[in-house]
């Protein structure tokens, strides 16, 4: 059985791999890059060309994980997952996490299942990280360890975050900058208000990528990671984000929230190597524009 090889000078990675397991078809090394069964420290690693330096651990997984993009039976998209994280592109009308309502409709619950299915350690579990709203669709992380989620949730502040939305109306500038105090002490609905010690401050970046006649897609990044803050900002700018009635929207032609996770960028937990991940618009909202 493949155990754990450290690295004594610096190497490529597959040239690494064919010299350290001499007794491996070649194919059967090749294989273990493209199914992330190749550990690095910890980490999967698919690229042939990774560089080792000495001290570097190389192991090799007996349980192999998602294929990129695996399709789960809710329409959720593994995009990436190693021993630290696992990234998903989440559809729209998929909590988060459980509610009151729902307990087993959600992507925590989905994920803890899939790892329970897919291993033989059933202990195994994945923490949250972040959330998005049922509504919205796209890009979140989980943790697998109780080290990544609290490594990933101390800098998640620093973390970028961008969504594109598409929104009702013409009048955005080509870009600019939202900035109010928010208060989130209503749990249904959260609103601008005068800075007070009920309220936390919320600043977002906009972009106008496309105009149509009667709406426009925006991308946005974060400085900071309220609740709703992205759909309070377009709200108040006079340009609520479509199907958000919530929110003032008019209209509906997606017959859905017009708002996708559509990038993130953080260090990994384990390595600090930069992660970066994009998620295309989905086509309901992309035909819109």
């Amino acid at each position: 059985m493949p155990g754990a090889r450290t690295v004594t000078e610096a190497a490529e990675l597959l040239t690494y791999l064919f010299a350290a397991w001499p007794e491996q078809k070649k194919k059967q090394v090749r294989t273990w890059l493209k199914f992330q069964a190749v550990l690095v420290n910890g980490r999967a690693i698919t690229q042939f060309n990774h560089p080792l330096k000495a001290g570097d651990v190389v192991s090799i997984r007996t349980d192999r994980y998602a294929i990129p993009k695996t399709t789960m039976a809710s329409g959720m998209k593994i995009y990436f997952e190693d021993a630290s994280l696992i990234v998903i592109d989440k559809p729209e009308n998929l909590l988060s996490i459980a509610s009151e309502a729902e307990q087993e409709k959600t992507a925590y619950f989905q994920l803890t299942e899939y790892l329970k299915n897919a291993r033989t350690r059933e202990q195994e579990r994945v923490w949250i990280v972040h959330r998005l709203d049922r509504e919205t669709s796209g890009l979140m992380v989980f943790a697998k360890t109780a080290h990544a989620k609290y490594t990933l949730q101390e800098g998640w502040q620093k973390a970028e975050k961008q969504y594109e939305a598409v929104v009702e109306g013409r009048r955005l500038d080509d870009q600019g900058v939202f900035e109010s105090d928010l208060d989130e002490t209503n749990p249904f609905k959260v609103f601008s208000a005068p800075a007070s010690d009920r309220t936390r401050h919320a600043v977002t970046h906009y972009r106008v990528l496309k105009r149509s006649k009667t709406r426009t897609l925006v991308e946005l990044t974060l400085d900071t990671g309220r609740r709703h803050q992205i759909r309070v900002h377009l709200s108040d700018a006079g340009c609520p984000i479509i199907g958000d009635k919530k929110y003032g929207a008019k209209s509906d032609p997606a017959k859905r929230l017009g708002l996708h996770s559509c990038a993130l960028r953080f260090p990994h937990p384990t390595t600090g190597e930069t992660l970066s991940f994009q998620s295309p618009l989905p086509k309901d909202l992309a035909r819109l524009v």
